[in-house]
């Protein structure tokens, strides 16, 4: 049963441009009414004009993308959706770039299965890029803050007198509150930073 063919193009902002993406589809077939395009991130699929396009198939049309990351860049929701499509709206999928990412009615059993095993393999790869790329970030991060890099707001210089404060206080001559009034802070910010500065004083 033939269906509607569809097409699906999306940038994640709005000073991209969608040309490459409109020029490959309209080439493909995709007539003008039928491509939805979207100016929004690719990170979830909640996205008003795809969640709308996906309620609009029927068993028999076709939706194609130019690029994978088109349609997501989270490879575990892609893969969710690329199920849902295709089995559930027995619609069919037409990856352009990626002539084995292609579902439709015809193609033999090992094409099916041939897209399946590349859309599997393409989720293992990004995944293993997102951990490999968090890991890097949390050794830099380690690495910075050996190095005495701090990361968050910049931090407020303490007023004159701190650091004699700071040490009446590691005697328990004064206490954190008397301290932290004295310099017109909180004694949470006093007691954090008293520590702090021992920790830096005791490694120097």
């Amino acid at each position: 049963m033939s269906g509607i063919l569809y097409g699906y193009a999306r940038v994640s902002t709005r000073g991209q441009k969608e040309d490459r993406q409109l020029t490959a589809l309209t080439e493909f077939g995709v007539t003008a009414e039928h491509i939805v395009v979207e100016k929004q991130s690719g990170k979830n699929f909640d996205r008003p004009l795809y969640q709308q396009l996906v309620r609009a198939f029927r068993p028999g049309d076709v939706l194609a993308i130019k690029s994978i990351d088109r349609l997501g860049r989270n490879y575990e929701e892609i893969l969710e959706q690329w199920a849902y499509i295709t089995k559930t709206c027995r619609a069919a999928i037409v990856v352009l770039d990626m002539p084995l990412l292609d579902t439709r009615e015809g193609r033999d059993l090992t094409g099916m299965l041939v897209a399946d095993i590349v859309l599997q393999l393409l989720s293992y790869v990004a995944q293993t890029e997102r951990e490999f790329l968090r890991q890097r970030q949390a050794e830099g991060i380690a690495a910075a803050k050996e190095r005495g890099v701090r990361f968050g707001p910049k931090r407020i210089p303490m007023p004159e007198g701190f650091e004699e404060l700071a040490e009446d206080w590691r005697r328990g001559a004064v206490t954190a509150a008397e301290a932290g009034r004295r310099l017109g802070v909180s004694r949470k910010t006093f007691t954090r930073r008293a520590l702090e500065w021992g920790e830096v004083r005791a490694r120097t």
